[in-house]
């Protein structure tokens, strides 16, 4: 079956573009770019240099392609910038990109899980500036949940969210065992990070949910890498420690309502 890849996945095409041909252009796709790469970025791990997370550039080029191709963006609605199609049909399509490599289909994943957060709990001004660019693949997601004194319990969160006079959170503390935390892949990472504000109730019904970019207004927001977790299985996706706010001022935007956040972010 030949088609035009880009062509079945364009809006103006879904009426005729059948799930057969989607899932086969996905399945082409992650044959063309995912699977090609997936032993050299196990063996070529991420890796530090000049204070900068190297990646193999195949990396980058699949999920160029990915984006590109209208994957990224396939079951978010319209009105978000998003294809519109079925659930069903991109989770479908995402376990092909998965089987051929996991590694490095789990940044548009994360990605994909970030920009679903915010459609449903962020606010409209938050919605326009953050999703057009996340769901066309300039921007990639993550979740902060883990810090290094807590492991997986959330209950001992430290990040602090102090409120700020322009509306905004100045967000301060660390966090460990971050997926995709910090790499060259796009212009920004947008960090969902869990903290608590001053007066907030102790354990996990204290935690509040902030938008916290890498860059904010194409400046420096006092995300900085503290160094690299190596990985069991899919080497090829960035485990990071990072800070925020411990060297340069970082500002946050409080998603959702507080102390909501661990039920937003799940």
């Amino acid at each position: 079956l030949e088609f035009d890849l880009f062509e079945v996945l364009r809006p103006r095409a879904l009426e005729v573009a059948t799930v057969r041909e989607v899932l086969v252009a996905a399945a082409e796709l992650a044959r063309r770019e995912f699977a090609p790469h997936a032993a050299e970025a196990d063996a070529d791990e991420p890796r530090i240099v000049q204070g900068k997370v190297v990646l193999p550039a195949a990396t980058g080029r699949a999920l160029a392609a990915h984006a590109e191709a209208g994957f990224l963006s396939m079951g978010f609605s319209p009105e978000h910038g998003g294809l519109g199609m079925p659930f069903v049909v991109s989770q479908a399509c995402s376990a092909l990109f998965a089987a051929a490599h996991v590694g490095s289909f789990s940044y548009a994943l994360l990605t994909q899980g970030a920009a679903n957060v915010i459609v449903h709990f962020g606010t409209d001004a938050q919605r326009a500036h953050y999703l057009p660019p996340m769901l066309a693949g300039r921007w990639f997601g993550t979740m902060c949940l883990s810090e290094p004194q807590a492991g997986s319990s959330l209950a001992d969160v430290r990040t602090l969210a102090e409120p700020h006079a322009d509306g905004t959170y100045r967000i301060r503390g660390q966090k460990m065992w971050i997926s995709g935390g910090e790499h060259e892949l796009g212009d920004n990472i947008v960090h969902l990070v869990l903290a608590r504000t001053p007066q907030a109730p102790p354990g996990v019904k204290g935690l509040s949910l902030f938008i916290v970019p890498r860059r904010r207004d194409g400046r420096d927001n006092g995300v900085r890498l503290l160094g690299l977790n190596h990985k069991m299985g899919w080497r090829g996706h960035v485990n990071t420690a990072i800070s925020f706010g411990e060297e340069v001022e970082c500002a946050g935007e409080l998603v959702g309502e507080l102390h909501r956040g661990l039920a937003h972010m799940f």
